[in-house]
């Protein structure tokens, strides 16, 4: 059975730097790009961040770049998501999602199985 579980959301401050954790079970990282996206109140979700497990490419949306960090430990069967400096506007539910492919899909329609998500809230 394929999960996907994040952690380490919560209350931050603005220019805090949480890591947030996504724990795959069920099938092996080594096959699947991971990605990290996230949704704010009226606002559709976007993707923030992706990482293949072909040659560990990564990607990030404009709005991170520089600021956030995917990372993967295959051993742990996790993939990670360093979120540095960060602004009130980062506020959302952050999902994790697998693709079925090794690379980082175009496309959100293409991951194929979900985390239940996690909220973060930056504010003083």
């Amino acid at each position: 059975q394929v999960q996907l579980v994040e952690s380490g959301g919560g209350l931050v401050q603005p220019g805090g730097s949480p890591r947030l954790s996504c724990a795959a079970s069920g099938f092996t990282l080594d096959y699947h790009a991971i990605g990290w996206f996230r949704q704010a109140p009226g606002k559709e979700r976007e993707g923030v961040s992706c990482i293949s497990s072909s040659d560990g490419s990564t990607f990030y949306a404009d709005s991170v770049k520089g600021r956030f960090t995917i990372s993967r430990d295959n051993a742990k069967n996790t993939v990670y998501l360093q979120m540095n400096s960060l602004k009130p506007e980062d506020t959302a539910v952050y999902y994790c999602a697998r693709s079925p492919y090794r690379n980082c899909p175009r496309r959100r329609r293409e991951y194929d199985y979900w985390g239940q998500g996690i909220q973060v809230t930056v504010s003083s």
